[in-house]
């Protein structure tokens, strides 16, 4: 079977056997940095022990206290190599970020389209199917939206709404109670998972409808290797492409509402016991530099860092799709390199269309 032109071989199974993998060599590695800084520590020891003679209580005082200092050094070592145990993305466990492209992006997968015209000025790995975790949201709220179901209507927060797969964290309590709006702001401004579930439980046919409505929206579109299973992108079951993306962030850029509230940078909402402010996941929306329409950020392990964007360069209005960035600062880094480069005029657009 073949998703998006990549061999469909199981996504999740490459992602496990490569994490099995660099496992094992980090473990090795862990063994000569702690035997590296316990021969350091030895050192030192000896060093202090040409010291005058100390009495008995300092002697035991000084003995504890190398003691603590011996540990806490001896796993400073492992405990960095414990760090990049990490478990690749999937588009690294793919080999994705090995791709070579003119503008070295951080990003494994890109695409940089005309929003009017469909033309497609760079791409990279654009037909590569992944996990896009919370850019589900603007389909999310594409659907929302289609229900036409009241906007100033309250929706509760309840216990369905918890994340309990990956325990993400919000402050949103179950029994807090917002307007439709309102969650659906948060759910586009601050990415907030339990807002977007809320919003997808609380459709008039119910949450299995929804899903339904997000993938027939999705066909709509021409979105054909893109799924959904569910409305926050905690899943890394809900995949597309670069090309598909493109096509969702152009038809999301058609909702007045959609783009007002993934722009905001915050909003203060009155949960019943206290005043709580929100504010944007995307740092370049309070950039004075950048004109931008509509945007979505997104980040599951799975994932990585993802970024969309619907811009205005040099009153051209610009799609930018970053998936599977490194570093959680290194998508709004390309999106600036992107950026650098149009500007700079080196538009060698290649002749495809995202239509």
């Amino acid at each position: 079977m073949i998703l998006g032109g990549w061999l469909a071989i199981s996504p999740l199974a490459a992602y496990s056997a490569s994490a099995q993998a660099q496992a094992e060599p980090l473990k090795v590695a862990a063994a000569p940095a702690a035997a590296a800084a316990q021969g350091s520590e030895a050192k030192s020891s000896a060093t202090k022990s040409k010291q005058r003679p100390k009495s008995a209580s300092e002697a035991k005082s000084g003995k504890r206290t190398k003691s603590k200092i011996a540990a806490k050094r001896a796993h400073k070592p492992v405990t960095r190599a414990a760090r990049t145990t990490q478990r690749p993305t999937i588009g690294r466990a793919l080999g994705l970020h090995s791709t070579p492209d003119k503008l070295d992006l951080r990003s494994s997968v890109a695409l940089v389209s005309d929003s009017v015209t469909g033309e497609v000025l760079f791409e990279k790995n654009a037909l590569a199917v992944l996990p896009i975790a919370s850019i589900t949201k603007l389909m999310t709220a594409m659907v929302v939206l289609d229900s036409q179901a009241p906007l100033g209507e309250t929706v509760q927060i309840t216990k369905d709404d918890v994340d309990t797969e990956r325990g993400s964290r919000s402050r949103l309590r179950a029994g807090v109670r917002l307007s439709r709006s309102e969650m659906l702001q948060l759910a586009l401004m601050s990415s907030e998972n339990r807002a977007a579930n809320a919003l997808g439980r609380n459709h008039p046919q119910g949450l299995a409808a929804f899903v339904e409505a997000m993938n027939a929206k999705a066909r709509s579109l021409g979105m054909h290797d893109s799924t959904f299973v569910e409305p926050t992108g905690l899943s890394s079951s809900n995949v597309s492409n670069a090309r598909d993306l493109a096509k969702l962030v152009r038809a999301a850029a058609n909702y007045p509402l959609i783009r007002e509230f993934s722009t905001a940078s915050e909003l203060t909402v009155d949960t019943g016991y206290r005043q709580i402010a929100f504010h944007s996941t995307n740092r370049l929306v309070a950039s004075d530099d950048w004109d931008i329409e509509l945007q979505k950020t997104g980040y599951i392990s799975e994932a990585g860092r993802c970024l969309v964007m619907q811009v205005l360069l040099e009153g051209r209005p610009t799609v930018m799709v970053l998936l599977d960035s490194v570093g959680r600062y290194s998508r709004f880094g390309d999106a600036r390199r992107v950026r650098n480069w149009l500007e700079a005029g080196d538009r060698r657009a290649q002749p495809r269309t995202v239509s």
